[in-house]
């Protein structure tokens, strides 16, 4: 079967999707670190290591690329982020 390929945020390599982590802003508007893709909603990927989350966040792509505007909501994620990661 062939891999799902998606571009990381982060980086903007293209990569198989179960190697990167999906952040997805829910039709209720909620933001959710999603790697199991069960959620619909407008989604973006990033690889799953520090250099990639680290353009995410100063790059602001979660506020551009989602759409969203919600900052509490932003910065929650980002720690979340860091979190997985021990950055």
């Amino acid at each position: 079967m062939k891999e799902i390929k998606r571009k990381c945020q982060g980086c903007l390599k293209i990569q198989e999707r179960s190697l990167m982590i999906k952040i997805t802003k829910l039709n209720d508007g909620k933001l959710k670190i999603n790697p199991l893709s069960n959620e619909l909603g407008r989604s973006i990927y990033v690889c799953k290591n520090e250099d990639c989350i680290k353009a995410l966040i100063k790059k602001k792509k979660l506020k551009t690329a989602l759409k969203y505007s919600n900052m509490d909501e932003i910065v929650k994620i980002e720690e979340e982020l860091k979190k997985m990661l021990s950055i």
